[in-house]
Formats: structure tokens, C-alpha cells, sequence
């Protein structure tokens, strides 16, 4: 009885958390397209919960697990993380008083490993030379040796987290701007790209879908995926892109320059590597409307924007 009166109390909470998630701005960039006939749009996603795109399916699969009961005031949330989900998890677990546990590699920056320490996360650390990858082998072990104690999000396979960009994300840029013609996003998880994708394209198929990775295995793009060389996320939908590219890191570190000093946008490399896509779709095309997220700012990512600016 206790317990179903916690998680009564707790579901009540989240689903009242949900105000704070989403519906995040979406603007036109005019500085940086010279293109006559051609716009670019873009979804400001640190404007919500945590502070980036992760809110979005952070809290679908928090919301999901709490619903199906298979997350209590007995079991602590686990997953691997690269940083911003995991901010997302920690901020919504605090937020409820769930517990919430995280495979983070350790090279992770500063700022996060700061701020997942003053929301309550218990951090485990993993191997910096094996990334985000790592991390997942690491909390797959925990998972298999203490099923009591922990409920595995496993963002990489979750269905929530491509469903939260289907019901959210998606329908939210086709109600502002049902004239788009290009949607542009980098893989990481995959789910900004596989959910958005998926129903843009029920909406209207001919929006072409370009998705974008880094040009080598060895990059400095957070939360994106070389998908050559890493784990390939169950979630990931190879058929959904009408085009795969590629965006450097030096690209992307130009387009933060370009953006603070045109825009007056402070970004974070992966939001500045999404532009640098778009802005190579821009080159290819006479006229159309182009729409790409940006996942977060430059708020968590000082020492990277110090030695590019």
C-alpha cells in the first residue's frame, strides 16, 4: 500500500513536470544564409528542464517506467551517458526523488561532472578511450548483477526515446512551420533524428530527411556517433534517410565563431556541427525551408569554447 501511494504521489508529480519539457523556441537564422529562396530554422532545445534536446526523452522514459511500475522508490534509475541525458535524468530523478545512477566516461567535462554531482546523481565512471560505448558495457553489467536494485533505461534502445521526438518535437516544428522542406540532425542516440523523421514524414513525404555523423572516429562532437566505428543504437532506422553526410569537428568549431559573432548565438559544438549540415544542404539546393535542432548551448563546454573563441 505504501508503495502504490508513493508511486501515485511520484506519477503525479511527473506528469505535472511536464510543462518544463518541450515546446522550446523555434528561430530563424538570417546572418549565416546568403541564399536568396532558401531559410534556415532551428530549435532552441536548451530552453527547457536540464538544459538540452535529452529532456525530451529523459522524461518520456522516466514518465513510461513510473507508469508501468517497473520504477520505484526501491529501485534507482541506471544508464550510460555521454552528459546531457544524464543531466536530464538527474535533474527530473531530484525533481521526483528518484534515485539515479550514471555510466559517464570520465573524461566527461567538468561543467557536467558538476553538475550531475549537485543534483544528486551517483556518478560511475568509465574508460575515456571507450566513450559513450563503454559506458553502455558498464551499465549492462550492473544491470545483469543487481536487477533488484536498478531499472536500465538503456536510452540507445528505449522506444521512448524516439517516440518522445514523434509526439514532441516533430509535431511541435510542423505546427510552427508546415512549409519545411529539409530536416537536418546529427546521430547520436539517433532518437532526435529517427523520431522527428518518422513523423515528418507521415505529415508530409516529401520533407527530405538528412542526417549527419562525424567525418572520422576520432572527433569532438559529444553525443554524436561515428556509426562506422561505434555500437550502432537499436533504435537507429538506417532506411528513414533520403541522405547521409558527414561534418568535420573543424567545421563545426568555425560555425561557433560564426554564430557568436552573426547571431549572437553561443553554441555547443554539436549544435554548431548541425548548422554546418544544414548550411551543406543550403549549398545544394535553389529553394526550400530548412529546419535543424540545436541540443544545448555552450554553458556546459567553457574549456572547449575558451580555445575555439
Amino acid at each position: 500500500m505504501i508503495v502504490q501511494e508513493f508511486n501515485s504521489k511520484v506519477l503525479n508529480k511527473a506528469k505535472r513536470l511536464s510543462a518544463q519539457v518541450g515546446n522550446t523556441p523555434l528561430v530563424q537564422i538570417k546572418n549565416l544564409v546568403s541564399k536568396k529562396g532558401v531559410e534556415l530554422w532551428v530549435k532552441k532545445e536548451w530552453e527547457q528542464l536540464s538544459g538540452s534536446v535529452k529532456c525530451r526523452a529523459a522524461y518520456r522514459i522516466f514518465l513510461d517506467a513510473l507508469q508501468k511500475g517497473e520504477l520505484t522508490e526501491n529501485k534507482t534509475l541506471l544508464d550510460a551517458t555521454s552528459g546531457n541525458t544524464g543531466i536530464a535524468y538527474a535533474a527530473i530523478g531530484s525533481a521526483l526523488g528518484i534515485q539515479v545512477a550514471l555510466c559517464l566516461p570520465e573524461n566527461a567535462s567538468k561543467e557536467r561532472k558538476e553538475i550531475l554531482a549537485s543534483l544528486g546523481a551517483e556518478i560511475i565512471y568509465t574508460s575515456k578511450y571507450e566513450g559513450t560505448d563503454g559506458a553502455q558495457e558498464v551499465a549492462k553489467e550492473f544491470a545483469r548483477k543487481y536487477p533488484d536494485k536498478y531499472f536500465y533505461a538503456d536510452q540507445y534502445k528505449n522506444e521512448n526515446n524516439w517516440k518522445a521526438h514523434y509526439y514532441g518535437t516533430a509535431v511541435e516544428i510542423f505546427n510552427n512551420l508546415p512549409d519545411l522542406t529539409h530536416f537536418v540532425a546529427g546521430l547520436g542516440t539517433t532518437g532526435t533524428f529517427v523520431g522527428t523523421g518518422r513523423r515528418l514524414k507521415e505529415f508530409n513525404p516529401g520533407i527530405q530527411l538528412v542526417s549527419f555523423q562525424p567525418d572520422s572516429a576520432m572527433h569532438g562532437l559529444e553525443g554524436w556517433k561515428h556509426m562506422e566505428t561505434a555500437i550502432v543504437p537499436k533504435i537507429y532506422d538506417a532506411s528513414l534517410a533520403d541522405k547521409n553526410s558527414e561534418v568535420s569537428t573543424e567545421e563545426s568549431y568555425e560555425i561557433i565563431k560564426a554564430a557568436k559573432e552573426h547571431e549572437g548565438l553561443l553554441l555547443s559544438p554539436s549544435s554548431a556541427a548541425n548548422i554546418a549540415g544544414a548550411l551543406k544542404v543550403i549549398n545544394e539546393i535553389e529553394e526550400g525551408v530548412v529546419v535543424t535542432v540545436l541540443p544545448d548551448n555552450a554553458d556546459k563546454y567553457s574549456e572547449v569554447i575558451k580555445k575555439i573563441l
